[in-house]
């Protein structure tokens, strides 16, 4: 544990090293339709400095709070460095956040300027941000909205000269707030120091525990948003860390060719997208005829490359899940294309992941094991999830109560419920707040049923509900897969889906029928969070008073009417 603590370096360090050392590597590259904008380590570190500059003269002083809300973007990541480069501390936002809700963060935040870049919409989110707050917009990516408020990135930059100082952070600084995704109430502000990722990469150093030092290259593709833990600390900060290139998506239209072009050495993804990937993949090769010519030696491998290569994947040696937990069956159906789906369970609260799978041999029902110089432990009463860590959490900001709700005699409760296997592997069963109990009095875990259901390749996204009925139900989008077929087929397959289910679960789990929803699930309809994870809250919300009807219909497979 001691040489843990040893050669400690900032990402402010890293990245005044390779500024330095490798002036001219490729640093960010940003899609431009069919060109790539791309930006040297030098180059970055000019614009940076310039923009640094530009907050010093605005009258901010070291500690100051600075915003961003924007979708991920070259200019997101010269934001945050120019942030961390005058010693101010960066409150990044989820750009989907509506007025009101991004009035709450930027309030709450206490914050004196924001960055605002690239959005899908605009809308009347300048109404959120109160007057005295600096707004520095970016330049407009083509495609997105224009914003209208505040002083232009571009005329900053060009009135500015670069910030001379190479300022280096003290390790107990605070570094960022992270606002969680608010699946359960209000968000929180969970303040991390400059020691969280300084210890967290050099932890990998001495152990090599996820293999980065076995990459032959350190490219990375960022799509899930940047203001996540997830991405933060699996792209943006080891990237800065191994003096590694980012590239960014256009769009969503754009995003399978952005991948390709891209080819990443290390990519993570949460759940929904492996889903999305896999499902594409069965719609033009179905499992059957997938199966068959993987029994082929030579044909095999050549078939594997081929997909690999077209989902952008030919190069990935560290392929990483996470974010929401990663049924067995998706994890068994990557690794037949060789592609070994680490699983990162953890929480902002310890700035990452707690336990990972690196390993082949890691248990596909499982979330990995815990992360060197980490611990985990379940309560015997509650069957929760605790984790500690040398970078957890300095604390929520301004919520000292709440802090000292979840943060125990130096364990964070999670509000997971799991239970760790004889070899140290950790499984996660699902919330403890998940859970509901039916009219009949029986408590339903719903994520294991949820997971079995998801199996079935006509199914894209399910959500087991019934707080009022004796039996659960199970609420479902449907794939592509199974839009491009009969209505009839489509009942048929999904009554064959329900009873192979119900004969594994016990009398009170059984699933009482399947209702097909109108309305895909999304982020828009706040039916998910931007993480991609179902709120259950938001679901219930909507389809509670149809339950027990659904629950009562002489059909099994119900249409939403």
């Amino acid at each position: 544990m001691s040489k843990l603590y040893e050669n400690l370096k900032t990402l402010n360090e890293c990245f005044f090293h390779w500024e330095k050392n490798t002036p001219n590597n490729t640093f960010l590259r940003q899609p431009q339709g069919e060109n790539w904008k791309t930006l040297t380590y030098a180059e970055a570190g000019q614009e940076a400095r310039k923009m640094t500059s530009a907050l010093r003269a605005m009258g901010l002083k070291k500690g100051d709070h600075i915003g961003i809300s924007s979708k991920n973007c070259y200019h997101w990541i010269l934001a945050d460095l120019a942030i961390q480069m005058g010693g101010y501390v960066s409150v990044p936002f989820y750009p989907s956040l509506s007025k009101d809700q991004l009035n709450e963060v930027v309030i709450k935040a206490d914050l004196k300027a924001i960055f605002c870049g690239k959005y899908d919409a605009w809308g009347d989110r300048a109404e959120g941000i109160p007057s005295e707050v600096n707004v520095i917009r970016f330049p407009h990516y083509e495609g997105n909205a224009k914003v209208e408020i505040g002083k232009d990135w571009n005329e900053l930059i060009n009135s500015n000269v670069p910030f001379k100082e190479n300022y280096i952070p003290e390790m107990d600084d605070l570094w960022t707030i992270l606002f969680t995704s608010g699946t359960t109430g209000t968000p929180k502000g969970v303040m991390h120091t400059h020691k969280a990722p300084a210890l967290i990469f050099r932890n990998e150093e001495l152990t090599d525990f996820l293999g980065k030092s076995q990459l032959k290259a350190y490219k990375y593709f960022s799509f899930l948003p940047l203001n996540h833990v997830a991405e933060r600390m699996g792209v943006a900060s080891p990237a800065i860390c191994y003096g590694g290139s980012i590239s960014f998506a256009e769009s969503l239209a754009t995003f399978a060719k952005n991948l390709q072009d891209t080819q990443p050495n290390s990519i993570f993804a949460v759940p929904r997208i492996w889903t999305k990937f896999y499902l594409g993949v069965l719609a033009k090769m179905p499992q059957k005829k997938m199966d068959t010519l993987f029994k082929i030696p030579i044909i095999s491998g050549i078939i594997k490359k081929k997909l690999r290569t077209a989902l952008g994947l030919r190069d990935a040696q560290i392929t990483a899940t996470g974010a929401a937990i990663t049924p067995k069956y998706l994890k068994d159906w990557y690794s037949k294309l060789g592609l070994h789906l680490i699983e990162a369970y953890g929480m902002t609260e310890v700035c990452g992941s707690i336990t990972n799978g690196p390993n082949g041999d890691t248990p596909s029902d499982s979330v990995g094991e815990v992360v060197p110089n980490c611990q985990i432990k379940v309560d015997p009463d509650t069957q929760e999830i605790l984790m500690a860590s040398p970078w957890m959490m300095k604390g929520y900001y301004k919520d000292p109560e709440l802090t000292a709700q979840v943060l125990i005699d130096g364990w964070m409760h999670s509000g997971d419920r799991g239970w760790i296997d004889e070899n140290g592997f950790l499984r996660v069963v699902g919330r403890v707040k998940d859970s509901f109990k039916t009219s009949k009095g029986q408590f339903i875990i719903p994520n294991p049923i949820e997971e079995k259901l998801a199996q079935s390749d006509f199914i894209e996204q399910v959500c087991v509900a019934g707080l009022t009925t004796p039996q659960p139900v199970a609420l479902v989008n449907l794939s592509e897969i199974a839009l491009a077929v009969d209505k009839k087929e489509i009942e048929k397959i999904l009554q064959e889906e329900l009873e192979k289910t119900n004969a594994t679960l016990s009398s009170y789990q059984k699933i009482s029928t399947i209702i097909i929803n109108k309305e895909t699930w999304s982020e828009t309809n706040e039916m998910l969070t931007p993480t991609l994870k179902i709120r259950r809250g938001k679901i219930d919300e909507c389809y509670n008073d149809k339950y027990l009807a659904w629950h009562e219909a002489s059909e099994k497979v119900v249409w939403e009417s």
